[in-house]
């Protein structure tokens, strides 16, 4: 590709990363451009998140390079790669540049390239060992790291569909006390987040819940809980232990049983590691097609509140609220 065909809109403070006007990417608060390095010659995503006036972040500097920060300190194949960040106190923008996955997430990356026949088994495995793998290099981190938001929308693919690796660390937090969170506002995405998140008291195990969620999307092609309404609604069925609908999809015994695992009560939930030892994660080759897998038009289903990161505390607030009013 001739890089100089393209229209170059801005370059990094010291000249060695520039900015194409091509987006691929984002979401309510972040854009994702193509970028190029000119130094190793690749293209990677050039990441920019606005901040306004009124941001609480614009008051803590540190709150600004969380993520970045935290990217940038964890080398790891089974995580995205920061290679440089700043912050633009003219235009109130941080910039990030990331490594480039032109297949996108995994969500996108199995909406095009389902053919309809099924999931394949062996894909499922690989995938689900490699992001268990990245969860365990976070939760083995001095102090842990929780990500808190695993979803297929935040585990990417490379060109070919082989590789994985957990990216959006805009949530992550790291343990820096004790072995729990402890948390009003425990954040991330309701149809991934484990109970005890309500409750504002949490450990690394509720990656490994949301994980299950995401082997059941992996599966399924559809979110969990698109029975609900709305969000009120999943906090009533996380909360008093109802299952997905979508888990009675689930025709292989093996997947089921991961995924219920991952579903336990946290006293009992194994971890990232115990999962790895999983017969079912073991490289043993070969591979079949899952009985049950919704075509991939259910991935672009949707609903106004699916896949938003939300604050758990205003769900359950609603929820609790609709029950003194009824």
């Amino acid at each position: 590709m001739d890089y100089e065909l393209r229209r170059v809109v801005e370059k990094s403070p010291c000249g060695r990363f520039i900015r194409y006007d091509e987006m691929v990417g984002g979401g309510a608060c972040k854009e994702v451009y193509i970028g190029y390095d000119r130094v190793d010659e690749i293209e990677v995503a050039w990441n920019q998140i606005v901040y306004y006036v009124e941001d609480e972040a614009l008051k803590n500097p540190e709150k600004l390079f969380v993520e970045a920060t935290m990217l940038n300190s964890l080398i790891h194949e089974r995580v995205m790669k920061c290679f440089k960040y700043w912050f633009d106190s003219k235009s109130k923008t941080l910039n990030m540049i990331t490594e480039l996955f032109p297949s996108g997430s995994l969500k996108e990356y199995m909406s095009k390239y389902d053919n309809g026949i099924g999931v394949d088994l062996g894909r499922i495995k690989n995938w689900g060992r490699q992001i268990l793998e990245g969860l365990n290099f976070l939760h083995s981190q001095s102090p842990k790291i929780i990500h808190r938001d695993i979803k297929c929308d935040n585990v990417f693919v490379d060109s070919d569909g082989k590789q994985v690796k957990l990216g959006d660390f805009g949530l992550a937090f790291r343990l820096m006390e004790g072995n729990f969170v402890i948390e009003k506002e425990a954040k991330g995405t309701p149809e991934f987040m484990a109970p005890e998140c309500y409750d504002g008291e949490y450990n690394e195990l509720v990656d490994v819940y949301s994980f299950g969620m995401c082997l059941l999307e992996m599966v399924t092609g559809e979110y969990p809980y698109t029975e609900c309404n709305n969000r009120i609604h999943i906090f009533k069925k996380v909360h008093t232990g109802v299952k997905p609908a979508s888990l009675g999809k689930v025709k292989d015994s093996r997947v089921k049983d991961i995924i219920e695992k991952c579903l336990l009560p946290v006293s009992v939930r194994p971890s990232a590691e115990e999962l790895l030892k999983d017969q079912f994660f073991l490289y043993n080759g070969g591979s079949s097609t899952l009985e049950a897998c919704a075509p991939a038009a259910s991935f672009l289903s949707s609903h106004p509140f699916k896949g938003l990161p939300c604050c758990a505390r205003d769900i359950r607030n609603l929820y609790l609220a609709q029950r003194i009013r009824a």
